[in-house]
């Protein structure tokens, strides 16, 4: 296949017109042999996505605990251009997260086979997120605070165990008893990211130096950034190693932050992510999170209380906005969206890129409006 006359984006962060070249479900240099031209005049050629923190999507969560689950909300994530995946589990019980380690393991096991085969037309799992329950009750947002715990090796261990070593990532708050030791035995195992806390600048400068690299939803469920105290987000800019996550559904960050975030940040260290639930994809009506009801109107998720809970705007949607409604550069969106998260999860040498050699995904937005005229997820064709 080769896609002709597209603006491509480039691994230097530019778009340069040129021709792109598959063989399988790989990029490749020229062959002469392509049975099949994609037309890509008047869009931009960009790589796949991959979104490292979502919960849910076309009427399925993560937490459901099942397969079946992941299997469509993979379908789903794939057909809007988010090739690559790591769901995240919110605060359960022990017995329902190992449930959800479990399906996990079992699904990742079979899509193996599937890739050894067949296209099966889903995103590729890259592991798991664990999203709780080592986290704040204070800053606990739509988390469920009756399963929120103490920092726990053991447990950890076990659902780790449960997954098949599938966990990718682990949330924490770093101010937690013993969660400074837990940092420290597991930053090799896992990506740290500080979430859901009231650390100040001091603690989570510690975290940071025993192991801790990233930051959990920037601005949202921790404290905020003031002159004399500027806390996580203060500490996280001081340390240049670390990256943020930020969504950008419109919901969640405001505009101007948004803006602000690039200045301090800079588009190498920040790493877009939808946070989404089961009603992305959706209309509105009453959904769950977690097991906790959820109201969706528009762009808004609610629990009863008013709290935000989680976004209901996938991560090409994400991106979208970020560039027509808070006037982030397209090669800056880009980054964060495709680039810096398979940098973060490790993933980088086969994804993220339109380089040969690596997996062949890629979408082709209108210029424009950015609509989405291709997705073409390892090779293929998908819509």
């Amino acid at each position: 296949m080769v896609i002709k006359n597209a603006s491509v984006y480039t691994e230097d962060g530019t778009f340069i017109p040129g021709d792109i070249f598959i063989q399988g479900r790989y990029f490749t240099t020229p062959l002469g042999t392509e049975d099949r031209t994609i037309d890509g005049s008047g869009c931009y050629a960009i790589p796949g996505l991959t979104d490292i923190h979502f919960h849910g999507c076309a009427g399925h969560d993560f937490s459901d605990g099942s397969i079946e689950a992941i299997q469509s909300m993979a379908e789903y994530e794939a057909s809007v251009g988010v090739t690559g995946i790591v769901p995240a589990a919110m605060t359960l019980s022990e017995e329902e997260l190992l449930t959800v380690c479990r399906a996990a393991e079992v699904y990742d096991r079979q899509r193996k086979c599937d890739y050894a085969g067949e296209i099966c037309g889903q995103s590729r799992l890259y592991g798991i997120r664990m999203e709780g329950p080592f986290l704040s009750h204070k800053k606990k947002g739509a988390q469920n605070q009756a399963y929120l715990r103490a920092p726990d090796i053991a447990l950890y261990d076990r659902l780790q165990k449960a997954s098949g070593n599938l966990i990718r990532l682990l949330d924490i708050a770093p101010e937690l008893d013993g969660a400074i030791e837990l940092i420290g035995k597991l930053q090799e195992d896992a990506i740290i990211s500080l979430a859901h806390t009231e650390a100040d600048y001091e603690t989570a400068m510690l975290a940071f130096e025993r192991g801790a690299s990233q930051v959990t939803h920037l601005y949202n469920a921790m404290n905020g950034y003031t002159h004399r105290e500027p806390g996580l987000i203060g500490a996280a800019a001081d340390r240049e190693s670390v990256r943020v996550e930020l969504i950008c559904d419109g919901v969640h960050v405001h505009p101007a932050a948004v803006r602000t975030t690039f200045k301090i940040f800079g588009d190498d260290r920040i790493i877009f992510i939808s946070d989404s639930m089961r009603a992305a994809g959706l209309g509105d009506g009453l959904y769950t999170l977690g097991g906790q009801p959820v109201n969706v109107t528009g762009k808004r998720a609610v629990l009863q209380d008013g709290t935000i809970a989680g976004s209901v705007t996938n991560l090409t949607g994400c991106m979208r906005v970020a560039v027509l409604e808070m006037d982030v550069p397209l090669t800056s969106a880009v980054k964060c969206a495709a680039v810096n998260p398979a940098k973060s999860i490790g993933v980088y040498d086969r994804a993220g890129s339109i380089t040969p050699g690596k997996l062949a995904n890629v979408l082709l937005l209108e210029k424009g409006d950015l609509a989405t005229r291709h997705v073409i997820l390892e090779g293929e064709v998908i819509r």
